[in-house]
């Protein structure tokens, strides 16, 4: 089958000829992929930084959506030909959704709801988990008030949709040209943080701090108040201090989660921007990804 991957530990993002994953086994789904997300995590698969059970020479991609193939024993939540999307990590193939079929546990996939396109699918899972897991995280409510870093970025982006829609006021740091989408999606404030006194010009005292941009925890820690609290998804946030709760998250899948992002997304009341590209740009596609180059779209694969 056509893929896009690695054939090493640490090698090149190329284009690959893989055989097909094996049969699904107990709990298992074979799954037609129709479209995958790309995410600057994807480097971090092939080598020593996120040990998702990748087996090279294999696709890279740890979302996407697509058609059931075939089931395994004990799966009696989907049947072959159902429309699912999912985050999968470790994978349970030994390679990923950047190919034209992959194998998955069925507990972490959710039913795509009609109407959502395979290319909407496929851009939801890992930003959508990770900004739900991290506002869950924070346990912010209503009036509280939150500080964002990377809001143009797309967790930062769905983190200030569900915090919004929570009646959470948010204030998040972007590019300038980013200013007007940002607060058509919910944010109170947006701060270029290109400027280095960034955080000079808002009003401290926040309840929780998402930090989805490298080097912005320091930034970010005197901002929050006494006994607030601060997530980092860089893996950078400070040791705790005035009673502040400080975490470093790692995105786990949930597909019941992932089935209520999904609804809300199909039903509008998320916005997501898919870029899809063909498989066969995938180097090119994920090379750009790495460099930040998306104005702030998210890029999927159709093999």
């Amino acid at each position: 089958m056509r893929a896009c991957g690695v054939s090493g530990p640490g090698g090149d993002v190329i284009l690959l000829d893989l055989p097909d994953p094996p049969s699904p086994g107990p709990g298992q789904v074979l799954v037609a992929v129709e479209a995958a997300g790309v995410g600057p995590w994807d480097g971090l698969l092939s080598g020593d930084g996120w040990d998702v059970g990748l087996r090279p020479p294999a696709a890279l991609g740890v979302e996407g959506a697509g058609r059931v193939l075939a089931v395994g024993a004990d799966v009696d939540e989907f049947a072959v030909g159902d429309q699912v999307l999912a985050h999968e990590a470790p994978l349970p193939g030994g390679s990923g959704f950047w190919a034209e079929r992959v194998l998955l546990t069925a507990a972490d996939a959710a039913p795509c709801p009609s109407g959502l396109s395979p290319s909407e699918a496929a851009a939801l899972p890992v930003n959508g988990l990770t900004a739900w897991q991290a506002l869950a995280t924070l346990a912010l409510g209503r009036g509280q008030r939150l500080l964002i870093t990377n809001g143009g970025g797309n967790t930062g982006s769905l983190a200030i949709q569900l915090a919004a829609a929570m009646g959470v006021e948010v204030t998040a740091t972007a590019s300038a040209s980013a200013t007007g989408r940002l607060r058509g999606l919910g944010a109170a404030q947006v701060v270029d943080y290109h400027d280095q006194d960034w955080p000079d010009q808002v009003r401290g005292q926040f309840d929780g701090a998402l930090t989805a941009a490298s080097g912005t925890a320091a930034a970010a820690m005197p901002l929050v108040r006494d006994g607030g609290r601060l997530c980092s998804l860089t893996f950078d946030a400070p040791a705790p201090e005035r009673a502040i709760t400080t975490t470093d998250l790692t995105v786990q899948p949930d597909a019941t989660q992932l089935a209520g992002l999904a609804k809300r997304l199909s039903e509008g009341t998320l916005q997501l921007t898919p870029e899809p590209l063909p498989l066969r740009e995938g180097p090119i596609a994920f090379a750009r990804v790495a460099a930040g180059r998306t104005g702030g779209r998210k890029v999927v694969l159709i093999p």
